[in-house]
């Protein structure tokens, strides 16, 4: 499998890198600073230098050439301010299916998060809100296309190592944490999953092991 990743040098992608790489597949991931690729590759993956929000269509679908999946897993990040989360967050979301659907892509993963229903809650930050409203506008994009998308959605994401259990299934479960490197390995057994596209998922830390978990939230309706 060849699996492009948006966001390579976040910390789940290169968590997801470095399974994808340990089982054979080829993976790049698309960062934005060269000083970046040093790390992917001692994650198993090529890293390439390709800025989100100001990268054509063209050249994105370009570098998407032959993939058999994509990952969304960029983000504006904590500290951004309001616009980026929206021209990251959303926008490059956005782009990203559009490089995909042009490039032939049949796949696209796209980490979101829980909680998107709480937008603009009574004492919510107004940036956190702004935050939550980009990741519930690139979801509503992206479910309708006519490509096979997937939606996660963890929880409260921990640096921990991972336990290799989780609790997974369709919106909406109880707000709980999860580690990073779980996560990946969700992402792992849905890219081997066709049954995941057009499927919503959460995501938080639970007692069914991963492979398990992943098999019966998608034989759930």
């Amino acid at each position: 499998m060849h699996v492009v990743i948006a966001g390579g040098h976040g910390k789940i992608a290169l968590r997801l890198e470095r399974l994808l790489a340990e089982r054979g597949d080829s993976v790049v991931g698309l960062i934005r600073s060269a000083g970046q690729i040093g790390d992917l590759a001692k994650a198993g993956a090529r890293g390439v230098v390709c800025d989100l929000e100001t990268v054509s269509l063209e050249d994105l679908a370009g570098g998407l050439s032959g993939a058999d999946a994509v990952v969304f897993a960029a983000g504006a990040g904590p500290g951004s301010g309001s616009s980026r989360k929206d021209s990251v967050d959303r926008g490059a979301a956005a782009l990203l299916a559009d490089a995909a659907e042009l490039a032939g892509v049949p796949r696209y993963l796209m980490i979101s998060t829980m909680g998107i229903e709480k937008a603009g809650a009574p004492g919510m930050e107004p940036e956190f809100t702004d935050y939550l409203r980009a990741k519930g506008a690139a979801e509503e994009d992206l479910k309708a296309r006519s490509i096979g998308w997937t939606v996660l959605r963890p929880g409260p994401l921990l640096d921990e190592p991972g336990s290799g259990f989780v609790r997974l299934a369709v919106p909406a479960l109880p707000l709980a944490p999860v580690p990073r490197e779980d996560v990946a390995l969700v992402l792992r057994e849905l890219l081997d999953a066709p049954a995941s596209a057009g499927r919503t998922l959460e995501l938080t830390a639970g007692a069914e092991p991963v492979a398990d978990a992943v098999r019966v939230a998608l034989a759930v309706g």
